[in-house]
């Protein structure tokens, strides 16, 4: 095992303000931080996590069913929740056929919060308040806009949320298990940031790292990996063999820097903790 000191690793990177942790099965293992205590930062597309588990939990009671029609003919919340219902990013005509490609779209996640909502009968921000925020705790998360991608939230927030994803206790396995377990396999696509993956591996809901290279994690993670990053600067990951995760929040949107630091730091913090 070697010495980390996370303060010194996100020192270097080229951004106004950060914060990090490292969690194990038991809770947090490291933490740091360069701004203010209790920061919001924005999550951007980590917020999709937050509208699976929660279509994921609709699904469980019955709300919503995982192989209802939503989104284009042919499209089902499961296609949706796993980026291949064929929408495009940004847009709402198709560019596939369901379940022909892996196509990581805001669109779908948008639909699928409509869809919900539909069901529910009420905004599908009370859906999400009621059914993950609250229940987890994370009293100082909020959705202002996109589904997809305009959560905001402190490092305390994402914590909570990664500690669940890497050792389910509320919401339980029901519910993150779907979210973290490959579906539609073999599909290939581009990775926003990474280029294109001849297997493009998501669950319904979060990224599966496999054997996608480049990447954002390390190569020192295992191939059942799983999480999500977003362009302001958001990631968080699962390690299921080392029981560890990790997660990082800052001021400043993803670039080549955090193609470069992200896996460096995941790297660091496998010789550390595992």
């Amino acid at each position: 095992m070697t010495v980390l000191d996370l303060r010194a690793e996100i020192a270097r990177w080229p951004v106004g303000s950060a914060a990090v942790a490292v969690l194990g099965v038991d809770g947090v293992l490291d933490r740091a931080a360069t701004g203010a205590d209790g920061q919001v930062y924005p999550w951007a597309s980590v917020t999709k996590i937050l509208t699976a588990l929660t279509v994921l939990d609709a699904c469980a009671d019955g709300t919503v069913e995982l192989d209802s029609p939503a989104g284009p003919v042919g499209s089902t919340v499961r296609h949706l929740l796993g980026h291949a219902s064929g929408l495009p990013f940004d847009g709402p005509e198709p560019a596939a056929a369901p379940g022909s490609r892996r196509i990581y779209s805001n669109t779908g996640y948008e639909v699928l919060a409509d869809h919900l909502a539909d069901a529910a009968g009420g905004p599908f921000r009370d859906e999400l308040t009621g059914r993950v925020l609250d229940r987890l705790g994370m009293t100082g998360t909020v959705l202002d806009g996109s589904p997809a991608r305009d959560g905001a939230g402190p490092l305390e927030d994402l914590v909570v949320l990664a500690w669940e994803l890497l050792a389910p206790r509320v919401l339980g396995p029901e519910i993150v298990g779907p979210a973290t377990t490959l579906v539609f396999p073999g599909l290939s696509g581009v990775l926003p940031g990474f280029g294109r993956q001849v297997h493009n591996d998501w669950g319904l809901g979060c990224e599966i790292r496999a054997d996608k290279s480049p990447h954002w994690t390390s190569p020192d993670n295992s191939p059942r990996t799983f999480g999500h990053f977003g362009q302001s600067g958001s990631f968080v990951w699962v390690d299921p063999d080392a029981r560890l995760a990790c997660i990082g929040l800052c001021d400043t949107p993803f670039g080549p820097w955090a193609a470069q630091a992200w896996p460096e730091l995941s790297t660091a913090v496998l010789r550390a903790f595992s």
